[in-house]
Order: C-alpha cells, then structure tokens, then sequence
C-alpha cells in the first residue's frame, strides 16, 4: 500500500508566517514549558526531529547548545536554513537518520510531529539509535485522549450551560486525513496517526525508553465577553490541548 504523505512542505510559507506570531500555542505554551523542561545549555548536542521551519531549534540554538535540525519536508529545512545559517539541517525522514552516528545526542525534541509519522516503532528505535545512554527524549503531542481526529470536538449543553468535550473513539488507533490550515483555503492536506497513551508507552519501552516526566498543558487562550464565555474558559483549563512526555534511554 502507498505510503501517506504527511509531509508539511506545501505550506512551508503559510507555516512560516504563522509562527511569526507572539500569540500563538507555539509561543505561549509549548516555548516556555520546553526550555523549562530541556534546560539547554552550552555544548548540549540537541536533535530537533521534524524541526519544520527551525523554531524551536533556533530558540534552543541561543542558549548555546549545538542544535541539529531534521525535517522530511523540504521546502521546510530550506526556510529553516534561510533563517539560519549556523544551525546544522538536513532533509530526512525520521525512519533513518543515517547523517548520525550511535549515540551522539544527549537529547531529543520532537514538538508536534509523531503523531505524523506512521511507523512510530522504526522512529523510536531510530531515536534510540542515536541518543546517548542516559539521553533524553522529549516528545509534545496533541493529547491523545482529548484531541483525536475525526472523533473528538466540543459540545454545548444548554441546560447545564456547560462546554463539554465529546470523545467517539480512544483505544483504537486510526488515521486521519487533516487540513493542515483550516480556514486559509490552501487545500493542503496531511495524515494524523492516533494512537492510544498505552500504545504510545508500549512503543517507547520496545525501544528501550523507560519514562521520566509526564505533563499536560492548557490553552492560554481567553473567549471574549459573552454568555458562553465563562464556560469555555473553564472547559480550556479542564481539558488539555496537549501532553508532553520526556524519557530516558
């Protein structure tokens, strides 16, 4: 069967331009937690796997650490490189990092991206291969249990004036079919692979993960006036948008 292509490169640009935002998820919620949780620190050798357009490896880059970008997509490692030239990038699937040797990073980010990558055992071992022994992989995901595609949204209820979330599916794993930017018309489509928090840490651990740290991290996000408004606020703090996970090989 045809591999799915989930590569982000056909809106390299639209993605870019999006990041350059100070209100967005990537700025408020997952910068901060990250660079809490990573601690980058001058001489940390740090892989960024599906690094897109370089963001958080040119963030990490500033506290001196040696950053080494890794995306599938083209177009987005080009405008990686555009907007910096001392960051080491390269175009790989993270199936096979063959520009690394064994056990050559202390750590490994990978911010938004497995759950677009279908065979998660091979990137797993893959990222085992090449993280050093007592290394630190660091994985953010939209949350398995609150965000699964085509089988979760929001609900109203009228009577109890209450935001609820509404979940049809977990503990099957499925693939879903995704506008990458909704609303924008750019007809640019990707492939979303659920899978359950069990199936996550049964593939971790075949890889030789053991887990570390687990966190869940809320929307920042406030509604403006009105009479839902209330409602949604609490329905953000209750229900995370998404669970970052780190491990140790």
């Amino acid at each position: 069967m045809r591999r799915k292509d989930t590569s982000w490169g056909g809106i390299a640009d639209w993605y870019q331009e999006h990041l350059e935002g100070d209100d967005t998820y990537h700025a408020q919620v997952i910068a901060p937690n990250l660079m809490r949780i990573l601690g980058p620190k001058a001489g940390m050798r740090v892989l960024d796997l599906g690094c897109g357009e370089g963001y958080f490896a040119r963030l990490i880059h500033k506290s001196g650490a040696r950053v080494v970008g890794a995306d599938i997509a083209r177009p987005l490692i080009e405008a990686a490189k555009r907007q910096s030239l001392d960051i080491e990038y390269h175009v790989a699937s993270a199936e096979n990092l063959a520009f690394s040797k064994d056990a050559h990073f202390d750590a490994i980010i990978c911010v938004l991206a497995l759950q677009n990558m279908e065979k998660l055992d091979v990137v797993l071992k893959e990222c085992a291969r090449v993280l050093k022994q007592q290394g630190r992989a660091i994985f953010v995901l939209n949350h398995p249990a609150f965000r699964i595609p085509k089988r979760s949204s929001w609900g109203w209820d009228e009577e109890g004036n209450v935001q609820y979330r509404r979940i049809d599916g977990y503990l099957s794993a499925s693939r879903a079919e995704i506008d990458m930017a909704p609303g924008k018309g750019t007809g640019e489509k990707t492939w979303s692979f659920h899978r359950s928090l069990q199936d996550h840490m049964k593939a971790f651990a075949n890889a030789g993960f053991v887990i570390s740290r687990l966190e869940e991290w809320i929307s920042h996000k406030k509604s403006e006036r009105g009479p839902r408004s209330a409602a949604e606020d609490i329905a953000r703090k209750e229900f995370p948008l998404f669970l970052c996970v780190e491990f140790l090989k």
